[in-house]
């Protein structure tokens, strides 16, 4: 039965690290048309109201409300969709204002996917200032993917790192904290509710930061409406609601191996839709990222093993 919920959870999470990852497409063939603060305004308000459309409709086919109704719930809630907005807000603008910045032909979408993943190896990491013991296999990780990093960014020296490059390793970092912040508040405060709440304040704060620091060409913003409405519906509404129940079914370390295929999803994407190549170089230094990100869930995914060996017998 562990192993049939396993391939269930992971075909459902496969297919929301495919939404994810052609995300980079349309954020990179947007990027050149709405500015970034727009940009990520528009998707997170879209992304909130089908959340927030989602959330009333399983509400009432449960018969449940659709906000917490004690004080404290409602403290967590407010709380947490505040704090990871915040998060969200500085992770996405970095995201998109690195691929705004990196120049043309520089296959943008597999370099971003593979650099924001690299969250994957950060938040082990990160849990160190938490009091949690790192296992030699992440930190192995961790020296795969700086290995990786070298490859794709800085092996044709200093000189030809992208300052796209920076601004998404930024994201990476940002993404981190927020995915710590997110394991906080998720459980007490409900996955689609707080992802709601999250996008709705990311929608405010790039709208705030938008109309005080850009210039905003409507028509563009037209025309990036494909683009948009696939972040905000495809992107933010649907492949997260792919996730939640994915991860219903598979185990934690599994999901975290599936998901992080969007950087390959977002490679392959540039590559069949941007027709953006990877140098061989390039090439290797994804693969070395994904085999970091790889490695450093092994400790996770031999420690499920165990326990269930265990408690089996």
């Amino acid at each position: 039965m562990k192993i049939t919920n396993n391939l269930k959870g992971s075909a459902i999470l496969t297919l929301a690290a495919l939404l994810w990852g052609l995300a980079f497409v349309a954020q990179a063939q947007a990027a050149d048309k709405v500015p970034p603060f727009m940009f990520n305004a528009l998707r997170s308000f879209i992304g909130s109201l089908f959340l927030f459309l989602f959330l009333l409709i399983t509400s009432k086919m449960r018969h449940r409300p659709l906000f917490p109704t004690t004080k404290n719930g409602t403290k967590q809630a407010l709380t947490g969709g505040i704090l990871c907005g915040i998060l969200l807000t500085v992770s996405v603008n970095f995201q998109q204002f690195g691929l705004t910045y990196y120049p043309e032909g520089a296959a943008s979408e597999a370099r971003a996917g593979f650099l924001t993943a690299l969250y994957v190896v950060l938040v082990p990491v990160a849990s160190v200032f938490f009091g949690k013991r790192i296992k030699l296999p992440v930190w192995i990780a961790v020296a795969v993917a700086m290995g990786g990093i070298y490859l794709l960014s800085l092996s044709g020296g200093i000189d030809n790192i992208y300052l796209g490059d920076i601004l998404v390793f930024f994201c990476a970092i940002s993404f981190t904290m927020h995915i710590l912040t997110v394991d906080r508040f998720g459980a007490p405060v409900g996955g689609t509710l707080l992802s709601m709440l999250q996008f709705l304040v990311c929608g405010i704060l790039s709208l705030v930061l938008s109309l005080c620091f850009e210039t905003v060409i409507w028509e563009n913003v037209l025309a990036a409406a494909p683009q948009i409405l696939y972040l905000g519906i495809v992107s933010s509404g649907i492949a997260y609601t792919l996730q939640i129940y994915g991860q219903q079914y598979a185990e934690p370390a599994i999901a975290s191996i599936t998901m992080s295929l969007e950087s390959v999803f977002a490679a392959l994407g540039g590559w069949l839709i941007s027709g953006n190549t990877l140098t061989l170089r390039e090439f290797g230094g994804c693969a070395l990222v994904f085999l970091a990100i790889i490695l450093a869930q092994l400790p996770q995914l031999f420690e499920k093993r165990t326990t269930a060996i265990t408690s089996e017998g």
